[in-house]
């Protein structure tokens, strides 16, 4: 067996519901203040439900596990597992509240795209910073940069400031970099979310020459069971904080869609979502997404799918439209889904656009896809407002009865889906 790189005990992680770390020494004291006097805390967030204020919430509970050398591990578990807690933790951006780890190596992580990025930086001056951060001379960035700058396909903008990238553009160079700078382990969360096709399957395969070739060590957090199939030799499932399994990864994909890991729920909190870049969000933002007339968003494939979605716009838009890839339970993708324009808001209007999506040509499974907002110029170009990172999930329960053969899933093939219309906007 290959050496211990990572080894954790007893690992812990708490926090508040609705206490925020990081403010001024002034707001702590107004804060420590009106509890003194038992009033309401003047920083506490609006809306907050003031029974669970203060309550302590575990994300992480006892986990203990050792990861080897050239090992490519696979981490899953339904959204709030504490999968990327634990791997702030492992890339020290959060430190744990108990426990002990030991690490043996440098950590490039990337957690989310732009991390570390300053975007005034150009990406060659971000390039030499991140390898600063890890320890490396500039000789050693030097030996680097043109492999990075090749594998990101952003030559002709490499000295460009970050801030004027597109999301896509920030995933492939902040990919880049985490794959060859010279850190010993990869921690990589949700990095394929966004980004093209070819680019994804390039990612994997660095991945794997990382973990299988280079001696690297890699820890991926992943919904899409295919790359985790295709990428890790092992598999760890999260589940409320705690490892309920460890080893094999067909075994951990078995577990994870047993222990029902998927939350069908009808209404999705998409605000303080995660965004794929810096841009996501401003100009649009999307507030909720709800399914309609459901306590739980099961269908038979002869109803339609309706949902709201809820969002501010900060400028005026004359064609927003909405567009998503759907998903099956392991994360492969079945199809496409677009609208037409569905309305025209203006700046600093909220409104709620009421969507009907056709499911009749679905067969019986669960499925889920992440919202994107945009508009189109009419030559092509695709301009994504906002993409909440969160995915929603709904469930084909049962199919109207048909006259056909029995549909088996492992002969699923690339579908043009039936279309998505607005059926009210106010």
């Amino acid at each position: 067996m290959s050496e211990v790189v990572i080894k954790i005990e007893n690992l812990k992680k708490k926090y508040r519901l609705g206490t925020i770390g990081g403010t001024t020494l002034s707001a702590e004291l107004q804060s420590w203040w009106a509890g003194i006097r038992g009033k309401e805390d003047p920083n506490m967030k609006i809306g907050l439900d003031k029974s669970k204020y203060g309550d302590e919430f575990y994300a992480l509970e006892g986990i203990d596990l050792e990861i080897h050398k050239g090992e490519a591990v696979g981490i899953i578990g339904h959204n709030g597992a504490g999968k990327s807690t634990l791997l702030k933790i492992l890339s020290q951006v959060t430190a744990p509240t108990e426990g002990l780890i030991k690490i043996k190596g440098r950590v490039s992580s990337m957690l989310e795209v732009g991390t570390g990025f300053h975007k005034e930086l150009t990406g060659r001056e971000n390039i030499y910073m991140n390898g600063a951060v890890l320890g490396m001379t500039k000789k050693e960035v030097d030996s680097k940069i043109e492999d990075i700058i090749d594998f990101s396909e952003c030559r002709d903008f490499i000295d460009t400031p970050v801030k004027r990238y597109s999301s896509g553009m920030y995933v492939k160079l902040a990919f880049a970099v985490a794959a060859y700078l010279d850190a010993e382990i990869m921690v990589m969360d949700e990095v394929l979310a966004v980004g093209d096709v070819k680019f994804q399957k390039k990612c994997l395969g660095k991945m794997d020459d990382a973990a299988h070739t280079e001696g690297k060590t890699v820890l991926y957090v992943s919904h899409n069971m295919t790359t985790i199939r295709q990428l890790c030799t092992r598999c760890i499932v999260l589940n409320h904080g705690k490892v309920v399994f460890d080893g094999d990864v067909e075994k951990a994909i078995q577990v994870y869609m047993e222990q029902g890991a998927v939350e069908m729920k009808s209404f999705y909190d998409l605000k303080d979502s995660k965004r794929p870049s810096l841009d996501h969000g401003r100009t649009l933002h999307v507030n909720s997404l709800e399914f309609i007339n459901k306590t739980a968003p099961s269908y038979r494939n002869d109803e339609k799918v309706v949902f709201e979605v809820n969002f501010t716009s900060n400028i005026d838009i004359d064609d927003l439209r909405i567009y998503y890839t759907v998903l099956d339970e392991e994360g492969k993708i079945v199809g496409t889904v677009q609208s037409d324009v569905i309305c025209s808001p203006r700046k600093g209007e909220t409104r709620t656009c009421t969507m009907e999506m056709d499911v009749s040509n679905f067969v019986e499974g669960t499925y889920s896809f992440l919202l994107d907002m945009y508009s189109s110029s009419g030559m092509g170009a695709h301009l994504s407002y906002d993409h909440p990172l969160d995915y929603i999930y709904f469930e084909i329960a049962e199919s109207a009865e048909q006259d056909t053969i029995f549909w088996q899933k492992r002969y699923f093939g690339s579908i043009r889906l039936n279309g998505l219309k607005c059926i009210g906007c106010t």
